[in-house]
């Protein structure tokens, strides 16, 4: 039983080093491989089949919407990143560039994607030209790089996995309904699919996306307190629409320049997924999400029967709509328990000879351990009945954690206190100047999360100056 402990072993404790503790569950769980390329990362099986199953239901919710599915270059010649100032200004420090194709120097350098919003404003000011071409509902599924200095995978890589949404209207009113609707799209998902509890909010003027008119942003909270960006939907109003000229002729033909939003998800959802539910023995995968449902692990197998029932209880479980998969390796009983756990499925089906003898099986809950000894007619039914309660489970444990982590404050030694001695979010009243922000940011690395949509009246004064407030703002300290 020693060797089995080992598997779990190779884990640091999540309270005693978090940071130690999300590299060894990605590499030990096999999510990730570091490569030769400094700060990208070799996506495993493992690691991929969750993204896979997040697009697919990314892709479904899209759809529903009205969005269509497009692709576009991955490199922007100069003179186009060039005509958004905001926008360029805010990817420069990050963006990689092309200078040579072959061996012969290019006349204009291209920069690999940051982002695609001005290839998307290029392709517009072709495709649009009157109001019976809009709305433009479009997505695409790619990879993007940014230059990061430090990275850790799934949350910060210089390649990363992504989809993003590009729209073009023809009202304010339009823009801003798509905007919205996509900030909800996101927080649905996150809730229901992954489990995972989000504030809903509106980024500071100093916290929005570079070029937007406004940026919205889902925020969920890690279990050691710090939060994270989990996805983004923005309004870019008809800014970049009259930097790239893309106009329409209206009913009354006349020319109006279109409104445009932009808004996307990413690998990093993974790492969200990994931090909100992990716990000392590797991954906890929501059921919805999970690649792998169920694990079902014959004991004793060499035994005559015992793996003609395990095959035929897989079988069972794949009848009543489960992802299963059955670990019939030469492993000891314990080194495959540790596996599934490490792994993360959310059940797994213990079968001996003793058990199959009395007509049963054993179902072990990953989230919670807990043990259900069944009939083997019962088992496929019990199973997937599970998956709805640990689903539901997860959720309501993960919400418990994210409201038992906010704090309110109304004085600027409370907040300073909070952000030293209480993990989590902080609430407290802004008046909404940037010095302000700055300056909470200077003496305590806390930043500005979002101002939620659901604001109250928690004191009549910024927590930082004093001033007259009416801001209710999310703070806390960030991945």
């Amino acid at each position: 039983m020693a060797k089995d402990k080992k598997l779990v072993e190779a884990i640091t404790s999540m309270d005693t080093d978090f940071a130690q503790w999300y590299t060894d569950v990605v590499k030990k769980a096999e999510l990730i491989e570091y490569t030769s390329v400094k700060g990208c990362m070799a996506i495993k099986p493992a690691g991929y089949a969750l993204w896979e199953n997040i697009q697919h239901e990314l892709d479904r919710r899209f759809k529903e919407t009205g969005v269509e599915n497009v692709y576009m270059p991955m490199f922007i010649p100069e003179s186009l990143l060039q005509k958004e100032k905001d926008h360029v200004e805010g990817f420069a420090p990050e963006v990689a560039w092309v200078t040579h194709g072959g061996m012969n120097p290019l006349q204009e350098r291209m920069c690999v994607r940051p982002t695609s919003e001005t290839l998307f404003c290029d392709f517009y000011a072709n495709e649009v030209q009157s109001y019976r071409d809009l709305p433009k509902v479009y997505n695409q599924w790619c990879s993007v790089v940014r230059w990061e200095k430090e990275t850790r995978p799934f949350l910060r890589s210089r390649e990363f996995l992504w989809q993003e949404g590009h729209t073009a209207h023809a009202t304010e009113e339009e823009a801003q309904e798509r905007t919205l609707q996509i900030l909800h799209l996101y927080a649905d998902f996150c809730e229901d699919f992954l489990a995972m509890p989000v504030i809903r909010g509106q980024k500071t003027e100093k916290e929005k996306f570079a070029g937007a008119k406004a940026t919205y942003t889902i925020e969920a909270l890690m279990h050691d307190g710090k939060a994270l960006q989990s996805g983004t939907s923005h309004n870019f109003g008809d800014g970049f629409a009259k930097a790239f000229e893309i106009q329409y002729t209206d009913k009354e033909n006349k020319l109006q320049y279109v409104h445009q939003t932009s808004w996307g998800v990413s690998t990093r959802l993974i790492g969200g997924i990994i931090m909100v539910h992990g716990d000392d023995s590797g991954l906890v995968l929501p059921p919805k999400v999970a690649p792998v449902q169920v694990m079902v692990i014959p004991i004793q197998q060499r035994k005559e029967g015992v793996l003609d029932k395990a095959r035929e209880m897989k079988e069972a479980l794949a009848k009543a709509g489960l992802r299963v998969k059955m670990d019939d390796t030469d492993k000891s009983p314990g080194w495959k328990f540790a596996e599934q756990e490490m792994r993360g499925i959310p059940v797994r089906v213990e079968l001996g000879p003793k058990d199959i003898e009395a007509g049963k099986c054993i179902l072990v809950r990953r989230d919670t351990r807990e043990k259900l000894e069944v009939t083997l007619e019962e088992a496929p039914g019990k199973a997937a009945e599970l998956m709805d309660i640990i689903q539901k489970d997860m959720f309501e444990r993960a919400k418990a954690h994210l409201d038992g982590h906010i704090t309110d404050v109304k004085s600027y030694p409370a907040f300073k206190d909070a952000v030293e001695h209480k993990p989590g979010f902080i609430r407290a009243m802004w008046c909404g100047e940037e010095a302000c922000e700055l300056k909470i940011k200077e003496d305590t690395t806390a930043t500005s999360r979002c101002m939620p949509f659901e604001q109250e009246q928690i004191s009549e004064v910024c927590v930082c100056c004093g001033k007259p407030a009416h801001k209710l703002v999310y703070w806390g300290k960030a991945y």
